[in-house]
């Protein structure tokens, strides 16, 4: 694939990663895309299709993973994730930096393709205060938030590891975290402004 090298970007959910790329676009505008996930649990409200998520059927979906159509897929919370080849190329092909935004386990499987992105992990300072922005969501059930906790927990041992991302940001402070991915991403940024010029 041409174009600018992806970013996968990974963290628990409460890590803050969102704040972080609604930023990041808001700044760069017509730098990023993102490629929309497939999932098959149902829209939350103001959720659109094709622009939140590909909202599809089970079926479907494994039909797709069957095919080799997705570079990373995942089962969370009883509900199927993935990215699709396709999402991804539809944004390069824009000369748009595309953005995953996926879990350890995408991590890993995206490690065994040859896609060549940059690996970024945004952690939480701590359990305590992922916890303590979870709960704050109230967006969860106790059941649910217990397992978000539980692949959190998981998700920050795993980014410890050496080599498995080109930089792990803690996002302990918001305008910290924010330089420091803005600085990871700069070369590729400039590669985009740079074409569009």
């Amino acid at each position: 694939m041409s174009g600018p090298r992806p970013v996968v970007l990974s963290g628990p959910s409460g890590a803050g990663k969102s704040t972080l790329l609604k930023r990041l676009m808001k700044e760069y505008e017509g730098v990023f895309g993102f490629s929309v996930s497939h999932t098959t649990r149902n829209p939350r409200p103001g959720e659109e299709d094709g622009k939140d998520y590909h909202f599809v059927t089970r079926e479907n979906m494994q039909e797709g993973i069957d095919k080799g159509e997705f570079i990373e897929n995942a089962e969370f919370s009883g509900n199927m994730y993935g990215t699709s080849k396709s999402s991804i190329e539809d944004v390069q092909a824009q000369n748009l930096i595309c953005i995953l935004d996926v879990d350890i386990q995408g991590v890993q499987n995206i490690k065994k393709t040859d896609l060549n992105p940059i690996y970024i992990s945004i952690q939480p300072p701590s359990m305590e205060i992922l916890e303590k922005r979870l709960r704050e969501r109230q967006t969860e059930t106790e059941d649910s938030l217990q397992k978000r906790l539980e692949a959190a927990r998981i998700d920050m041992e795993l980014s410890k590891e050496p080599g498995v991302f080109d930089i792990v940001i803690i996002n302990d402070d918001l305008e910290g975290a924010y330089e420091k991915l803005k600085s990871v991403l700069v070369e590729e940024i400039q590669k985009v402004q740079d074409a569009k010029k």
